[in-house]
């Protein structure tokens, strides 16, 4: 079986029609997305409509349960917590209740088992980030415990791709576009952001899972970026410097706060509100 495994989609429509494209010219059997289907941009119903009509099982993501009022956004950055505030009144209600039904965690066939954040802990882990190495010894643990005997975990939430080996208790990251998984070991795996690229790379990114090979290969696909941004300015979510990829944006801001001058600007170039 050949499973595509998607993240983090985040409203943005462009990105998602090009993934789709690209998986259903994979010849994928299976589509599994790894939740934050809605915030950051501006299309969350076409997105939600999109993976209703491909299949896909979809797990729920910190944005999607925001989005539903299941939970508060304390803790989100600021752009983040905007685009919430923006979707809410503007969700379909059919939208609201497919968000609303999601569910934290899911085992697809007996291959893996599906996470937004991370396996453990029972509670809140949509909003877990596996970004060292404890944490991802945890949910670790927590798979190898799992009653599905999954071998793998799937995750998203950190937008960033790659894939874990734990063998004879060592654990290590695995390099390359296309992994080969041990048998005998214990594997988390991130297929990186459909909608809401951090790195210098900024196309779609998703992967696929043969399970008959044991193998992970990830992808990437570019998508109209300008048409995503014009749409998100329009409804005054675009974060300042937007144009700017993500890792050069971040330096900049850091160097205007440290200068003193970032909340200057800040006054001096109010965010545009939305029209609509």
């Amino acid at each position: 079986m050949r499973i595509a495994l998607v993240s983090d989609i985040h409203a943005n429509v462009e990105a998602l029609r090009a993934v789709l494209d690209a998986i259903k010219n994979e010849g994928a059997d299976r589509i599994v997305c790894l939740g934050d289907i809605v915030g950051y941009n501006t299309d969350a119903d076409p997105c939600i409509a999109l993976l209703r009509d491909a299949g896909a099982v979809c797990i729920a993501g910190n944005h999607d349960r925001a989005a539903t009022g299941a939970i508060e956004t304390e803790g989100f950055s600021g752009p983040a917590a905007r685009a919430i505030a923006w979707t809410r009144p503007r969700l379909a209600g059919d939208s609201h209740s497919f968000l609303s039904g999601l569910p934290l965690k899911a085992v697809v066939g007996d291959a893996l088992v599906a996470v937004h954040g991370a396996l453990h802990p029972d509670q809140g882990c949509e909003l877990v980030r596996l970004d060292d190495d404890a944490k991802r010894g945890l949910s670790l643990d927590a798979l190898a415990r799992h009653p599905s005997g999954a071998r793998i975990c799937a995750f998203g939430h950190t937008h960033r791709a790659g894939v874990w080996e734990r063998r004879d208790g060592v654990l290590r990251q695995l390099e390359g576009d296309t992994v080969t998984l041990h048998p005998d070991a214990l594997h988390l795996v991130n297929p990186g952001t459909v909608g809401e690229p951090r790195g210098a790379d900024s196309r779609a990114s998703f992967a696929l899972l043969d399970t008959g090979l044991n193998q992970i290969a990830f992808r990437r696909v570019a998508y109209d970026r300008r048409a995503v941004l014009a749409k998100t300015r329009r409804a005054g979510l675009a974060p300042r410097f937007a144009g700017v990829p993500a890792p050069v944006r971040m330096r900049l801001i850091g160097i205007l706060r440290s200068i003193g001058l970032y909340e200057w600007l800040k006054r001096a170039l109010p965010r545009r509100s939305s029209a609509v």
